[in-house]
């Protein structure tokens, strides 16, 4: 019997042990923060054509674990699509689909014209200064909801 009850106490000493120490590293703050998610207002592009439009946000993640963007929902009655602009060579690029972008800890991702941005299909009939509503979706944070500013270039605005 003084066996068994030896046999059980090590492990159970050392269970406790090591659940006591990861408890202290938590409860210091030591095992991190989750994501912490924000974006500003951003800017969509008055279409110039039929087919589709961009808009593009700023996401920031001050927490001390990586999210991802994985999709977006745009206004009623238009799609909104992650996408990427590619190079395909000779002064060619080309628009694909993108399934998640990451959030860095600590860091941001910003959509710009020639890299990350948001599709919009078909594109809605916009004049400088109206605002569309966008709600962005992660991987492990609550959806944004932002809005986005129409502008007629991204210089300067």
């Amino acid at each position: 019997m003084k066996r068994l009850c030896a046999a059980v106490a090590v492990p159970l000493l050392v269970c406790l042990a090591t659940l006591g120490t990861l408890t202290a590293w938590t409860a210091t703050g030591n095992a991190g923060t989750p994501a912490h998610l924000t974006a500003a207002e951003g800017r969509v592009l008055i279409p110039y054509g039929p087919e589709s439009t961009a808009a593009f946000f700023t996401v920031r993640n001050t927490g001390t674990a990586d999210d991802a963007l994985t999709g977006v929902t745009g206004p009623p009655g238009h799609r909104a699509m992650l996408s990427r602009t590619v190079d395909i060579g000779r002064n060619a690029r080309r628009m694909e689909m993108v399934r998640a972008a990451t959030v860095p800890a600590g860091g941001a991702v910003r959509m710009t014209a020639t890299g990350l941005d948001v599709m919009v299909s078909p594109p809605p009939r916009l004049v400088p200064g109206d605002r569309l509503t966008f709600t962005l979706h992660f991987r492990d944070s609550p959806p944004l909801t932002v809005t986005a500013r129409a502008v007629t270039t991204l210089s300067g605005s």
